[in-house]
């Protein structure tokens, strides 16, 4: 079947025979659990994305996937249509706006997504991209929670979730977008699609279905058929591009898009915590310059606690310079200082870009105190650090360049976090290793750190036998470092007693 043919979205783009010309398509990101767990991300409110009411068709349509492109995608979902006008209504009040529930198909071409820049416009909008149907279930005789959505590819059953498994309740979307937008009789929310939603290609059929399990509540099986467009982008449009992101997202997860999947995230064990404690910052900076990393040593700060080692992985928080008119749009309320230590967990050592200027606090005994309870392993800061003795009597290690009374307005104004940043002449990105005592602190990239790690402790049990000979009253010359017979008599003894 061509795009031309009988059942083609270019017939009946007018008025749907369920819903009319809808005066809007609005839809939905992430919703479903299932799906929420599967992207890895999870959003604290709804966000949301228009659909040009073009792009609404029926069932026993076709969709095109674009010539040239590769990752058309389906997304089956449960459909509202808006009954009464609704513009800031009460969340309780929501549903009581919605008329009627279908089930809907929101298809969208992931090579067209760099395009877009977040719209979804070209994506998401082409014609034919959102069957709705076949059947309308009414609302008021429904609890949505009960409500099921179910996806078949080619008789496949591919996704099957419950309402009830949603991350914001479908009255909610509807008094949450009435906020600021006014919904009118007929406009269309897609609610968003559960996991399972992946890649479909020419000659493909996909089926939608709502209903309310052990029900007569039923909309029947929305059919919808992929064909391969004929018609090329012209140059003046931007082309498809795919990479493996995209194909990630557009099938599912690394595996079924058939890619070597991802390597998994670096983890600080307690097996190299433990090692770490065994061996000195002078011994890790020691073999890092044996290495080949001479610049890993965050310069210029100092422990408030003497004796206290610090070990964790790395989060990030960087202030920039004062300016009068940025501290007021940055510097207050819920800030990015404070949104940091908020988000600390254990293990974590926050580190801190004030670009070695000494001149105002950027921590103090509160937020000290934040860190320790949500169980940070550390402070690093290039700047200085209020409350001193407070600070110094808290269980987080904290180093710094030093104290200073002011607060951080005086010089800073807090930015951002999670990036990479300088610390005390020092690059440090979120995820790195850092490791701190009196004699300083250092940041090991975690792809060094094993190899590092073992010589270091190689290099303290030989040093330590070193320092063992000189109480003895043995001169260093050819003891230190181990040269000649020393080194064979080291080596004999460290073998006997493996």
């Amino acid at each position: 079947m061509t795009h031309d043919d009988v059942g083609s979205p270019s017939e009946g783009l007018a008025r749907h025979p369920l819903v009319g010309r809808p005066g809007k398509v609005i839809a939905l990101h992430l919703n479903y659990r299932s799906r929420i767990a599967q992207r890895g991300r999870t959003p604290a409110k709804p966000s949301y994305f228009l659909k040009p009411v073009t792009s609404v068709a029926a069932t026993d349509q076709t969709v095109e996937r674009p010539l040239g492109a590769e990752l058309l995608a389906f997304e089956g979902e449960i459909a509202l249509v808006i009954g009464k006008t609704a513009r800031r209504i009460a969340r309780a009040d929501g549903w009581a706006h919605v008329s009627a529930v279908t089930a809907a198909n929101d298809l969208g071409v992931y090579d067209l997504r760099a395009a877009d820049k977040g719209s979804n416009l070209r994506s998401k909008g082409g014609d034919g991209y959102t069957p709705l149907g076949p059947a309308a279930l009414p609302a008021a005789e429904l609890d949505p929670a009960a409500l099921r959505v179910r996806t078949w590819v080619n008789g496949e059953l591919v996704q099957d979730d419950s309402a009830g498994a949603v991350a914001f309740p479908f009255g909610e979307l509807v008094a949450d977008l009435s906020q600021l937008i006014t919904l009118e009789p007929g406009d269309v929310v897609l609610t968003g699609t559960p996991a399972g939603s992946s890649v479909v290609v020419p000659g493909d059929v996909i089926e939608v279905e709502v209903d309310v399990p052990d029900t007569e509540h039923r909309t029947g099986r929305l059919r919808t058929t992929v064909v391969e467009g004929a018609v090329p982008l012209p140059d003046f449009s931007a082309q498809p591009a795919v990479d493996d992101h995209q194909r990630a997202e557009a099938w599912g997860s690394r595996e079924a898009a058939g890619l070597v999947p991802e390597p998994a995230p670096f983890e600080l064990t307690d097996e190299l915590v433990a090692k770490l404690r065994q061996v000195s910052v002078a011994t890790l900076s020691a073999q890092l310059r044996k290495h080949g990393h001479n610049q890993l040593s965050i310069d210029g700060v100092r422990t408030n606690s003497p004796g206290r080692k610090m070990i964790g992985r790395a989060r990030t928080l960087r202030f920039v310079p004062g300016r009068e008119d940025l501290f007021r749009s940055h510097g207050g309320g819920y800030n990015a200082q404070k949104r940091a230590f908020d988000a600390l967990g254990p293990g974590d050592v926050l580190v801190v870009e004030a670009r070695g200027e000494r001149g105002s606090g950027t921590v103090g005994d509160i937020l000290a105190l934040r860190a320790q309870v949500r169980g940070a392993a550390g402070i690093v800061t290039d700047g200085g650090v209020r409350d001193w003795t407070a600070v110094a009597g808290l269980d987080i290690p904290t180093f710094s360049s030093g104290p200073h009374p002011a607060v951080l307005g005086r010089r800073h104004v807090p930015w951002d976090g999670d990036l990479t940043i300088a610390c005390g002449g020092a690059t440090v990105q979120p995820g790195d290793v850092i490791v701190g005592d009196d004699d300083g602190v250092l940041v090991i990239p975690p792809a060094l750190l094993d190899e590092v790690l073992d010589a270091s402790i190689e290099q303290e049990a030989e040093e330590e036998w070193i320092a063992a000979r000189v109480a003895e009253g043995a001169s260093v010359d050819g003891l230190y470092p181990l040269s000649g017979q020393w080194r064979e008599r080291y080596d004999a003894e460290r073998n006997s007693d493996r």
